[in-house]
């Protein structure tokens, strides 16, 4: 008789494991919190992943480079823009590094007047251009918003293309 009992108390506790095991989490009845059921918007904001191409331009509208890498200090705050000179398809290229702050950021585009050497080659006058983390040309006739690219459209530096090359060549250390 004893087997009988222990054998029927074993099988029991069996039965209400896996039944306990099945059953669903209880549910409330709350309604979900505020951040869970809005979305945010960052549409003043740029995604730095976009930044890495983008051109730089002098005050006399001449392209002096573009941004290859972008600090930050350990807190998150970008210090340092590293800007790549000269070369051609990135050989020969001369990385600087510029404060982030010296650089100024312009949403529209860059505009060519006058003719002959003042206009890129195959440009006609008084036409813009755009190029920033593309690498293509682009017309005013385009309709895209600076506000939904992601990114501006180039940086402004006050130095010329031969500053920039003199200045002392940044290095990525480890």
């Amino acid at each position: 008789m004893m087997k009988s009992i222990v054998a029927g108390l074993a099988g029991t506790a069996l039965l209400a494991t896996a039944a306990f095991a099945q059953t669903p989490p209880a549910t409330t009845d709350k309604a979900p919190t505020a951040a869970a059921a809005t979305t945010t918007s960052a549409s003043d904001q740029w995604r730095v992943s976009k930044m890495s191409g983008v051109k730089v331009y002098n005050e006399a509208n001449e392209n002096i480079g573009s941004i290859n890498d972008l600090l930050m200090d350990k807190s998150g705050n970008i210090k340092i823009a590293v800007i790549g000179v000269g070369g051609f398809l990135g050989m020969g290229e001369h990385l600087v590094a510029v404060p982030y702050e010296k650089l100024k950021f312009v949403n529209e585009a860059v505009a060519y007047s006058g003719t002959g050497a003042t206009n890129p080659p195959g440009r006609p006058a008084a036409t813009t251009t755009t190029g920033a983390a593309t690498g293509t040309d682009k017309t005013a006739t385009t309709t895209t918003s600076s506000a939904s690219k992601w990114y501006p459209d180039h940086a402004v530096f006050n130095a010329s293309k031969d500053e920039l090359k003199n200045m002392p060549e940044f290095k990525y250390t480890e």
